[in-house]
This record gives structure tokens, sequence and C-alpha cells, in this order.
């Protein structure tokens, strides 16, 4: 009987434990109800069957609870994977893909077959969802990008948002999820960096919050140094990491993302560890969080999410 009683004591303190949980929750469903959510969705969280599912089943809760989310995704471990398969060998120039014909074609190939899936995945759990690119509805219009003036091909530098379509989906209670293709004036297809990407768009629907799924789990002023984790940081703060030239690879350019759409108007932009299962959820719902959140200056640091 005792052994009886003590587990149902144990039940009970889980259940009471989830309880909290939701009511922790309440004020962030509440805050941010209706509101839009960007979240840009690639590295290792998309090679990962599992870890897609938990970062979908994410996502298409925020649309459950009442949020507006759109997603922007890469692909590119996907894109090197098939232009391997080809006979060619990737080439990336300070982290943008050299892009020729051939491999453009083929990056519109997998992007399109990666945002299908997703489309499915979404609609697996009960949520409408329509994937488009950049193409469509004239969203990303490009000029062609140049790195420190090399020519690199079929790389697009967006010049403009078209929100149109973005919120006809969004009012029609569709879950936007979006490829980086767009268009130049002249109808030619480009290739887009899929942090660009997602920037632009929530800078031109006016986002709430901006969400990078990254493979680190967040910024750090030391990469070597794990206590030097910084969990919140002001947008002025970001810009002089920047020009100490602490921050450099690839999460130079997203932190200039980052600051970037803080200067535009997005609240809140989180850099997040994509490998880890709920991350959004857990940075979102929760005091405390788990990666980087990047404020405006006129922010106090210990503002909650």
């Amino acid at each position: 009987m005792k052994g009886k009683v003590k587990v149902m004591e144990k039940d009970m303190e889980q259940l009471l434990a989830k309880a909290n949980v939701l009511i922790e929750a309440l004020p962030y469903i509440q805050k941010y109800n209706r509101k839009i959510i960007v979240v840009k969705y690639g590295g290792s969280a998309m090679t990962d069957v599992e870890l897609q599912k938990k970062v979908i089943a994410d996502v298409t809760l925020l649309k459950l609870v009442g949020f507006k989310p759109i997603i922007v995704h890469g692909g590119g471990k996907e894109i090197s994977r098939w232009v391997d398969k080809v006979g060619k060998t990737p080439e990336f120039v300070n982290g943008l893909r050299v892009t020729d014909a051939e491999t453009m074609e083929i990056a519109e190939m997998v992007l399109g077959k990666v945002n299908k899936s997703l489309v499915s995945m979404v609609q697996e759990l009960g949520v409408k969802a329509v994937g488009i690119s950049g193409k469509d509805g004239g969203l990303l219009k490009v000029d062609k990008k140049y790195s420190d003036g090399k020519d690199i091909g079929f790389v697009g530098d967006i010049k403009s948002v078209d929100t149109k379509i973005l919120y006809d989906l969004l009012e029609k209670d569709f879950l936007p999820i979006v490829a980086p293709i767009g268009l130049d004036d002249n109808f030619q297809s480009y290739n887009i960096n899929a942090d660009d990407a997602a920037c632009e768009i929530a800078k031109a629907v006016g986002a709430e919050k901006l969400a990078f799924l990254t493979d680190i789990e967040g910024l750090y002023r030391d990469i070597n140094d794990k206590s030097s984790f910084i969990s919140r940081i002001s947008a002025s703060q970001a810009h002089e990491l920047i020009n100490s030239g602490i921050i450099g690879g690839g999460m130079l350019p997203k932190l200039n993302n980052c600051t970037s759409a803080i200067e535009s108007g997005v609240s809140r932009v989180h850099i997040l560890d994509g490998r880890m299962p709920h991350c959004l959820l857990l940075e979102i719902f929760t005091k405390k969080g788990i990666g980087t959140a990047i404020i405006a200056d006129e922010d106090p640091l210990n503002y909650e999410n």
C-alpha cells in the first residue's frame, strides 16, 4: 500500500510540474498572441529526422497557441550532397556558395524538395501550411551579389520584399514556409543565403521575433571559453563585439543580420542551438531561456524573453 501511495505521489508531482510549465508559458502566450515570428530553420536540425520532427512540432505548437509563424528554411548540406553527386566540388567564398548555372538548378530542385517535405510534416500535425519560394508573388526581388568584388555566380542580394503573399497566407490561417530563391529584374533565378532571407522577411513583416536555429549554443565572447556565453546582448553591444574583431567565421554575418533586424523594428532576435530538442519552446516560453537574445538598446537587459 505504501508503495502504491509513493507511486501516486510521484505521478502527482509530475503532473504538477507539467502544470507549472504551462503556467510559466501563459504570460508569453498572451504577450505574443497574433504576433508574427520568423523562424530560420537550417543546419544540423535539418539533417536529423528526429530533430526535424521536434522543430516542426515546436513551430506547429506556436501556431496553435496563437502565434503567426513563418518558416524560412535552408538546405545547404543537402545541396552540397547533390552537387557532389553530379561530380562537382562545392565551393564557398566568405561563407557564400559559388553558384554557377548547374548548381543553381540543383539548389532550386533541392530547396523545392525540402520545402514540400516540411509542408507535409506540418500538415501531418493538423496545421495548414503552404510552401513557396521567394519567386512566388514577387516575394523576394534581388540584385546579383558579389563577395569582396568577386563574381560568385547566381547568388542574390535582396533589394525588396513584397509581403502581400505572406500576409494573405497568414490572414487565411496558413503557415507559410519559404525557400530562399529570388528573381532579379530579368526574372533570372538566384540562390539566397537563408539567414539573409529570414532577416529581410522579418524586417518587412514587422515580426515580433526572429529566431535563428544554428549549430552552436548561442553567442560567446570567446568560442573556446564556455563561461563566456552571452544570454542577453543589446544591438549596440553586438556592434562593439563585431567591431572588436572577436566575432568571426559564420557567426559574423549572422550577428550583422541580428542587429540589422533589431534596428529595423524586430523586437527580439534569438540565436538558438537547433541540435537541442525543443530549443524554440524553451527560449520563448521560459523565463531563463537557453540561447542568446539580441534586444534593442532601449530595452532593459533583464527584460524576460
